[in-house]
């Protein structure tokens, strides 16, 4: 479904996405985790099209991003760590005005707006202007715009700020029925339990480069470790397991 291949981009003498060769097939929910700066919303950006590469390639579904990035737009659902709403609009009104982007037929709107704010217990809300949203109902209304059009393709970059367990629950399983379904998820998360749980194969990045990846047996077998959690790969991987003792006093 992704294919990337050498994509990098650089600001100036800073490199934030380094020669990335990456294949996220259809059907899986990937992990693409990372610390802070290792160069995720850099890469879902520019395979989003909202920003450009300095070079390297990109093709979702065989479409090349770079050269059809309207049909590529088309079957890509986008979840930004930092979404804009228009809040002077109704839930019921930024959904319509999501489905009007995509071409979608009103009376198809209005059956996916009944059936995703059901799901995301916002229909008493609906008629509501989004400034009096509270930030996990802002959250979910993000999730029902991006899910409107049945994307084959959803990007999602940390999905569950914000959100209560049951938002949380809901999120994870709208992931996992979606790759039930032969669709794809490529999800960028701090939340390390969460990738554990709902991911098929995980790739860890840290300076722009992918340093691992694969399932988690495969990054087990990788530390060596076959008991090993994600944590303690990703601690591992990225050079932060001097962290570890930092981690436990703060949970304890």
């Amino acid at each position: 479904m992704i294919r990337l291949e050498k994509l990098t981009k650089r600001y100036g003498r800073i490199t934030a996405v380094d020669g990335l060769d990456l294949h996220v097939r259809k059907g899986e929910v990937f992990g693409f985790l990372g610390p802070n700066g290792a160069g995720k919303t850099t890469t879902f950006k520019m395979l989003c099209g909202l920003i450009q590469p300095t070079s390297g390639k990109m093709a979702i579904d065989g479409i090349d991003v770079l050269r059809e990035p309207i049909r590529a737009k088309r079957i890509t659902g986008y979840i930004p760590d930092r979404p804009y709403l228009y809040e002077k609009l109704t839930g019921d009104e930024f959904l319509a005005f999501v489905g009007g982007i995509y071409g979608l037929e009103p009376t198809e709107v209005r059956r996916r707006a009944d059936e995703l704010l059901g799901f995301f217990d916002l229909l008493e809300f609906r008629g509501e202007l989004v400034e009096g949203y509270s930030h996990g109902m802002k959250q979910r209304l993000t999730l029902s715009a991006a899910l409107l059009p049945r994307p084959p393709l959803l990007v999602v970059d940390e999905p569950m700020v914000g959100l209560d367990p049951s938002g949380a629950r809901l999120v994870k399983q709208v992931f996992r029925s979606k790759a039930e379904q032969g669709e794809t998820v490529f999800l960028s998360t701090h939340t390390l339990e969460v990738a554990e749980e709902v991911c098929d194969r995980i790739a860890i990045l840290q300076k722009g480069r992918i340093l691992a990846s694969g399932t988690m047996d495969e990054l087990r077998q990788l530390q060596r470790d076959g008991e090993a959690n994600l944590e303690a790969i990703f601690l591992s991987v990225t050079g932060g397991a001097d962290m570890q003792e930092v981690i436990q006093v703060l949970r304890s």
